[in-house]
């Protein structure tokens, strides 16, 4: 969807938790994020490393994340925050879990409490 505004997250916002203000900003600025050529990324492996003054996510995917032995997989995506965005999004993050949990259940991050043959 092109040329959005953006709101802020609420807890009664379910469809778009999204930390940039709606128009006009606290600067005085109209603020619109364009989504239309953005390529989309699975990942279910995550690192985060810190510096004084950023926060650096990488993304990847493991194909066969139950393949055991030592194994390399490239880094898909880096995405490097300030402090202050990686805040609002934790915040966002975290509600997004909540909102998702209370529709459809806790999710169990130990995958082998989730297995059934385990």
């Amino acid at each position: 969807m092109p040329d959005q505004p953006v709101a802020p997250a609420t807890s009664d916002d379910s469809s778009s938790l999204e930390a940039t203000p709606r128009s006009p900003s606290p600067s005085g600025v109209e603020v619109r994020l364009d989504d239309s050529n953005v390529p989309a990324l699975y990942a279910n492996i995550c690192r985060v490393t810190t510096t004084p003054e950023e926060l650096i996510l990488d993304l990847t995917l493991d194909p066969n994340p139950l393949r055991p032995g030592p194994k390399t997989i490239p880094i898909s995506q880096r995405v490097i925050l300030n402090p202050y965005t990686a805040k609002r999004l934790t915040a966002l993050l975290s509600e997004a879990i909540r909102h998702h949990e209370k529709q459809f259940g806790t999710l169990e991050t130990d995958v082998r409490k989730r297995r059934k043959d385990a």
